[in-house]
């Protein structure tokens, strides 16, 4: 059993719909008191942790919907509000490490695992970006010092815990915004239509821009999928 803690989009297809499965079945575990599974490290991670077991879901949900899965099977657990695990069965940087094994001779998942800070700033800062500008600023000039051949374990949990976090509806309205900018060439629409759009409506269009052409950027990014979780938490 494993609820992994990087974003979903890492995980390949079978990864994606097995966590998927794997949720579902430790959230009966703990609704139902089953005893299989019970003691499992996984599942005691997550005892009482409803509310971060459904946003879990929410996301893993998401990224399949970006991939072209339809999830019928919603999560309602909500205990603790906002709490997350406080604890890792492996730190961020070890589950990079272990997807890189499990995927050899493999497919990949959506995103690359990153070989170095670098790329994995790149995958991240815009859903860094919707929680906090300064924090934006702040990782990208700590980043510049890392060699690409450092460690990077610090980094790699500092993005896990702060995509934790709620996004203001002002800061995904800015990141959208710069997402926006590697696509809107794309779009044959009325200009003027874009300003009126919702959240939501523009995440729509910026992911479908992103698939139809494949924009690299975009198509590795974590906020592609990531960004829609917390927009439909505030119906934008």
């Amino acid at each position: 059993m494993r609820i992994w803690d990087l974003h979903p989009g890492y995980l390949n297809r079978q990864s994606l719909l097995g966590e998927h499965r794997e949720l579902h079945g430790m959230v009966s575990i703990l609704i139902n008191h089953k005893k299989g599974y019970a003691r499992h490290p996984e599942t005691l991670r997550w005892m009482d942790l409803g509310w971060a077991l459904n946003k879990r879901h929410q996301l893993l949900a998401a990224e399949m919907t970006l991939r072209g899965y339809n999830d019928k099977s919603p999560v309602r657990t909500r205990k603790n509000n906002g709490l997350w695990p406080d604890s890792y069965i492996d730190e961020p940087y070890v589950q990079i490490q272990l997807l890189r094994q499990k995927y050899q001779d493999r497919e990949p998942g959506r995103i690359p695992l990153p070989q170095n800070a670098q790329q994995m700033w790149r995958q991240h800062k815009y859903a860094v970006m919707a929680r906090s500008v300064p924090l934006y600023k702040k990782i990208g000039a700590d980043v510049a010092r890392i060699g690409p051949r450092d460690d990077f374990s610090d980094l790699a949990r500092l993005l896990v815990e702060t995509l934790r976090t709620s996004p203001s509806q002002g800061g995904l309205k800015n990141a959208l915004q710069h997402m926006w900018g590697y696509v809107s060439h794309r779009y044959e629409g009325p200009l003027q239509a874009v300003s009126g759009w919702s959240l939501t409506a523009l995440l729509d269009r910026i992911q479908e821009l992103t698939l139809r052409h494949r924009q690299p950027y975009l198509m590795e990014s974590v906020a592609l999928s990531e960004l829609a979780v917390w927009i439909q938490d505030n119906r934008l």
